[in-house]
């Protein structure tokens, strides 16, 4: 068995093995898990140094996510985006790819909630024959995200079958992938498998970092693998409450993820997702981070704060020039000057 297939193995899913460790009281969890499963690598777990730190709430479950029905499973409208099954079809020239609804470990603020790691989902069963047909019938589609779950837990070969199908549409462009693989299982980042994915240029990969604790001898390891491979590396952080929203841990995180050649790319406003309410941040904070990263650290190291505005209408990014306080109320404006969303905010 490959080293990372082993680790994977041997990953806790069980509340009880969290007691194990770390002795704390774990008898709320278990209705958590039995709707919203867990699973953390040997790889994450040693990076908790004390329950509730900041890797802890990323990935132990927290009977906050059941007390959570005023959100929705969906938000952003991907079901009704979904020409076929297992495609993403938002922006004219651009889709994503679901590929997997696995991932290493199961972040407790998952966009998609709702059917990752859920043995009820189909997503994990579902043939991507459709989505690929799709996709090279459809011309203006220039740009394709392999997404899931994480598309880098698949067996090495299963994942160039649908890179090698992908490159073999004359309209695609540019391929990526979106993985978490190098945080939470970096022993899957082998030789084997980047010299695999340099052969499928342009290719690129955007990774999600969260927190400095993230960024370990491994992850550098790994993310140094795969741009001595020609990949460029992105980021995609989620502003988290009680665990990155904070300046000085935001800056610090940026800037260590230079050092790691893996360049800085998203700050998520939390979506409204059910289940991840207890994450949610105010709009306010994240422009307050982002006006604390501006001037203060290197250009390369302030990401796009943005928003993915519900029912499927797609990113805004969140500057100083689209916000506007009016009447007690946060206004956020696209290019245009439309308001696109607003937050309460109290004279």
């Amino acid at each position: 068995m490959e080293n990372w297939k082993k680790k994977l193995a041997d990953s806790i899913t069980s509340p009880d093995q969290l007691f194990d460790r770390f002795g704390s009281d774990v008898s709320p969890l278990a209705k958590v898990v039995a709707r919203y499963p867990m699973r953390i690598t040997p790889h994450y777990l040693s990076l908790i140094r004390e329950p509730g730190d900041p890797i802890w709430r990323q990935c132990v479950p927290d009977p906050e996510e059941l007390a959570d029905g005023n959100q929705l499973d969906d938000p952003l409208d991907e079901e009704n985006l979904s020409p076929v099954p297992g495609l993403i079809h938002r922006y004219p020239d651009r889709a994503v790819l679901l590929v997997s609804n696995a991932c290493a470990v199961y972040c407790r603020f998952c966009m998609r909630k709702r059917h990752v790691g859920c043995r009820s989902s189909d997503a994990g069963r579902v043939s991507i024959g459709d989505a690929l047909r799709y996709i090279a019938e459809t011309p203006a589609i220039r740009d394709v995200t392999i997404s899931g779950g994480d598309p880098l837990l698949l067996e090495d070969d299963r994942l160039e079958e649908i890179l090698c199908r992908l490159r073999a549409i004359p309209h695609v462009e540019i391929i990526r992938i979106g993985t978490r693989i190098p945080v939470t299982l970096p022993e899957r980042v082998t030789v084997r498998l980047c010299r695999m994915l340099k052969r499928y240029q342009p290719l690129f990969i955007n990774t999600h970092f969260n927190h400095p604790l993230e960024i370990t001898a491994e992850s550098r390891r790994a993310c140094s693998m795969l741009a001595d491979a020609g990949i460029p590396l992105g980021n995609q952080t989620v502003l988290l409450r009680g665990v990155n929203d904070d300046p000085c841990t935001m800056t610090r995180l940026m800037q260590q993820l230079l050092t790691i050649r893996v360049r800085p790319y998203y700050i998520h406003q939390m979506d409204l997702v059910r289940g991840t309410r207890h994450f949610r941040t105010t709009v306010a904070l994240g422009i307050g981070i982002m006006e604390a990263l501006r001037g203060h650290t290197s250009g390369m190291a302030n990401p796009h704060y943005v928003i993915d505005l519900p029912g499927g209408k797609g990113k805004v990014p969140i500057v100083p020039d689209c916000v506007r306080r009016k009447e007690g109320k946060l206004l956020l404006t696209n290019y245009l000057g439309e308001i696109v969303a607003y937050e309460d905010v109290g004279e």
